[in-house]
């Protein structure tokens, strides 16, 4: 069981609940330069998908930055529409478990995103409106594993870090969050949330 009562379970999106694969096409893209370590770093270390993800750049500027520091020749709309495609929508089972948890816990969602994305998320999902908060990078300036985000969280609802329950698929984000006084667990996908949550003694009710 958990040490204290969880109120509220924040969800990372890509990796966890949303199928992202923004990794095997970045390795080739780069002509196999970058490993699946070096890409998924790409993602939280990049300055140009900083200050996309931080809303301090358009998507024009970020696709020239990106492919600039990715040695990419491309022009810069193909780059966009491939990566767009990498965000493909929520996993199967998502929309569901998080159906079953939203009458029991608040959710909300602290999520590294972007215009990009997120519209389309927007637009062709019912996943944003299954939360009660939405933390986005691009909108509150704010990314993971920076200390600022979670802080920010903690603020805009008002609840001590130890009644939040976070899942995240990279392990940099989870040790932050712990650092914070969250409950912190790394999930890669549906299955792995759901046994965490069994773990915790949070399932009850959850098909």
């Amino acid at each position: 069981m958990t040490p204290s009562p969880i109120q509220v379970i924040l969800f990372d999106l890509g990796g966890v609940l949303v199928e992202f694969d923004g990794i095997a096409p970045l390795i080739a893209l780069s002509g196999n330069r970058l490993d699946q370590e070096g890409a998924r770093r790409f993602w939280l270390t990049s300055p140009s998908v900083r200050k996309f993800e931080t809303g301090k750049c358009g998507a024009e500027e970020f696709a020239r930055g990106a492919m600039s520091e990715l040695g990419l020749t491309m022009a810069p709309d193909v780059f966009m529409r491939q990566f767009v495609s990498w965000d493909r929508g929520p996993m199967d089972g998502a929309l569901s478990l998080l159906d079953a948890l939203k009458p029991r816990f608040l959710l909300a969602c602290l999520s590294n995103n972007n215009e990009l994305h997120w519209n389309r998320l927007l637009k062709e999902t019912k996943l944003p409106e299954k939360f009660h908060r939405c933390y986005l990078s691009h909108e509150i300036g704010l990314m993971k594993p920076d200390r600022e985000s979670f802080a920010h969280v903690v603020r805009e609802l008002g609840t001590a870090p130890e009644h939040i329950l976070f899942f995240d698929d990279n392990p940099e984000c989870v040790d932050a969050a712990k650092l914070q006084g969250f409950h912190a667990r790394c999930a890669r996908g549906i299955g792995e949330v759901r046994a965490v949550l069994s773990e915790l003694g949070l399932h009850r009710n959850i098909a």
